[in-house]
């Protein structure tokens, strides 16, 4: 019952940012989630929402104690006195409004948590304290996971702990389209959603050979983080022969994931070209299947540009209504950075009211 309820209350990377925004400078979350679901990606979320705090990161599997705290001998008035000097990784020494992220808390020694439990707590260390619009927070891999991250009770005890759960293939696809993800990729994992499963809910590992369990011995598998490392071999794919490809992506997403990418590779390399969409919409080639049809979108919605919506609206005609049910949803997401550009367009403006159905509207 305990596992359900956490299940059912896990949070997105959104309903995580925005705990920490509200509540962080005075209670401290410590985000656990599964490796490579872009914990560590909540700073540079935090520090956009917060551009006046200053980012700190604290990563504490490079730590031993004398890394925190350092006694430096002081004197006033011929009296001495031993003051402790804090690293500066934590930002303490500034004296200004900072957002910390304190990475792999659970996998820091018994001593390293400890010794940073009141700075968890009251924002307090050594003869430092944290601004009162100061931001802090913690992170750590789930304990399920098997790769050495514990939470002792009494350091549960003085933080909020909250689950981030896995985003599912179209909210990272949203996410991708709006980050350079390569159009090929993001095609694949529309197609392929179990990529995005969690092994607490596949018994056999057998059941799914892309992702991480700790049954299963797999030296590289499925992850967000790993997903976007294939992004950067995929976009530099020009350059080299498939057999470097493959042998590149089976060491950064796994061996099955590999093999099933490379041929959707090779459908992207049938795609039509953006140029020959731009100089003649009426006549470039539509794909015959729905992949490669997505793999036209994802790249669409992440490189359109002003000067050529109309010649894209004309090509998008011509795709079936699944498929520019596929872009405007992609369009009207209040995330997507290009919104502005197509939806001001004539064309488009124009196909949404004869197609407000899609928007959620009634066809008259």
């Amino acid at each position: 019952m305990a596992n359900s309820a956490i299940s059912m209350y896990a949070l997105s990377l959104d309903q995580c940012e925005n705990a920490i925004r509200l509540g962080g400078n005075k209670r401290t979350v410590l985000v656990q989630g599964h490796m490579g679901t872009g914990k560590s990606s909540l700073l540079k979320s935090l520090g956009k929402a917060m551009p006046n705090h200053v980012l700190c990161y604290f990563d504490c599997t490079t730590k031993d104690l004398g890394d925190i705290t350092i006694p430096q001998l002081q004197t006033i008035d011929d009296q001495g006195y031993v003051r402790y000097v804090t690293n500066e990784e934590l930002g303490l020494h500034l004296g200004k409004d900072i957002i910390l992220m304190v990475d792999e808390y659970g996998k820091a020694n018994p001593a390293v948590k400890n010794a940073m439990l009141r700075l968890l707590l009251e924002g307090k260390m050594g003869g430092y304290t944290l601004t009162d619009k100061s931001i802090r927070f913690a992170t750590t891999n789930l304990g399920a996971e098997g790769v050495g991250d514990m939470l002792p009770p009494h350091a549960r005890n003085r933080i909020s702990v909250v689950t981030l759960r896995k985003s599912t293939n179209m909210e990272w696809i949203e996410w991708g389209i709006n980050n350079n993800i390569d159009h090929t990729l993001l095609g694949w994992c529309k197609d392929n959603p179990q990529l995005f499963a969690s092994f607490e809910d596949v018994k056999d590992p057998e059941n799914n050979q892309y992702i991480f369990h700790p049954k299963a011995p797999r030296t590289a598998f499925v992850t967000p983080r790993s997903l976007e490392a294939a992004s950067d071999w995929l976009k530099i794919r020009d350059g080299m022969d498939s057999v470097t490809l493959t042998s590149l992506l089976m060491g950064t997403i796994g061996e099955r994931a590999a093999m099933d990418l490379m041929a959707f590779v090779k459908l992207s390399d049938q795609l039509p070209t953006l140029q020959s969409i731009k100089d003649d919409p009426m006549n470039a080639k539509v794909p015959d299947s729905s992949a490669g049809v997505c793999m036209v979108i994802y790249r669409t919605l992440a490189s359109i540009e002003r000067d050529w919506v109309d010649s894209w609206m004309d090509y998008f005609g011509r795709l079936d209504k699944e498929a520019q049910g596929y872009f405007a949803n992609g369009v009207r997401s209040p995330k997507y950075n290009k919104q502005n550009i197509v939806m001001t367009n004539k064309k488009f403006t124009k196909w949404a009211l004869d197609n407000n159905h899609m928007f959620g509207g009634d066809k008259k």
